[in-house]
């Protein structure tokens, strides 16, 4: 009797400004280790750089490669267009800078059908290509950076909330009308739950494993968390008891820090004893989290640590309740079979 084809599988990009990387993402997935069919949509926002140029090569080099255009630059509105323009039962989505594991797609496709989950997903491992980008890789996979997320330090497979990028059944995101685009971050969460909501499972395996180039200066990574912050205020507000305390870490320090340089500059110099606490306690943390790694690199951590911490926690305070409301209006009800 002949062996069973696996199933067909889409996998669907949002690129803007991915110049960089977008080549060497997409190798990744043309050279995957699976026997099925396979596509990647690839879709465009209104990039500065050279992303629609190497985006119009990869067409050309390879008739498995699309391209559909997303003149908003939004990372949702762009999901939905490449999903739309996808055909296949299995969708997986991948990021511009993100480099699947050799494997990655087959152990997805068994894990969809050992676990009968609608979506799974693994670990966002960071790896840098300079001593920045190292500093970064180690503060955003360290317990000390990001609390005790499965999907950025490692964890026992099971049934999660939510999961780094993901691997669908094309009938669920069909089922769910896709990603909610008033979500400019945090759509992966929202759609997650409303899979759940509709009783699905959303299933988090350490197997799986994408590498994930960080952000390449402190600005940007200024910008990326305080994104992330605020997204996160506005899922609070969404969904209520959404919150736990890793959540609130952030904020409280950010706030500490604050009040205690406020009060060691006007009123007493004891009130600097929190700020010059986080700064030790980042410091000392920093150690684990730098090893084996070059000394310029080892050197940066901390700096990449404050950076993560102190703008996820200032997005988180200043993200406006208007935004809140906005995403609550545009609510999703969650579609049961």
């Amino acid at each position: 009797m002949p062996e069973q084809q696996p199933p067909a599988v889409s996998v669907i990009m949002p690129v803007l400004n991915e110049e960089r990387h977008l080549r060497t993402s997409v190798r990744h997935i043309l050279e995957q280790e699976y026997a099925g069919e396979l596509e990647v949509v690839i879709a465009l926002g209104p990039s500065a750089d050279r992303t629609d140029e190497i985006a119009a090569e990869l067409v050309r080099e390879d008739p498995r490669v699309h391209t559909v255009p997303n003149p908003t630059g939004r990372t949702p509105a762009a999901l939905n267009a490449a999903i739309k323009a996808s055909r296949h039962p299995i969708v997986v989505r991948v990021d511009g800078h993100g480099m699947l594991s050799p494997d990655y797609i087959a152990t997805a496709v068994r894990l969809l059908e050992e676990t009968g989950a609608q979506n799974v997903g693994g670990i966002m491992h960071a790896e840098g290509e300079n001593d920045w980008e190292r500093a970064v890789a180690a503060a955003m996979t360290s317990k000390i950076g990001v609390g005790n997320a499965a999907f950025h330090t490692g964890g026992a497979a099971g049934p999660a909330e939510t999961v780094y990028l993901g691997v669908f059944r094309r009938e669920v995101l069909e089922q769910q009308g896709g990603y909610n685009e008033e979500f400019i971050r945090a759509q992966d969460w929202e759609l997650n739950f409303r899979i759940r909501e509709a009783g699905g499972l959303i299933w988090f395996s350490p197997e799986l494993k994408v590498s994930y180039r960080p952000r390449p200066s402190v600005r940007a990574l200024a910008k990326q968390y305080k994104n992330y912050g605020r997204w996160r205020h506005v899922v609070a507000r969404y969904h209520q008891g959404s919150i736990n305390l890793r959540y609130l870490a952030a904020p409280t320090a950010v706030v500490a820090i604050a009040a205690g340089v406020v009060v060691g500059a006007a009123v007493t110099p004891w009130g600097l004893v929190v700020p010059a606490g986080y700064l030790a306690a980042i410091t000392a943390g920093s150690l684990p989290a730098g090893k084996g790694l070059p000394l310029a690199a080892r050197a940066q951590i901390p700096v990449a640590l404050v950076t993560m911490h102190m703008s996820w926690g200032f997005g988180f305070l200043t993200s406006p309740r208007s935004l809140a409301r906005k995403v609550i209006a545009s609510r999703r009800p969650a579609v049961k079979q």
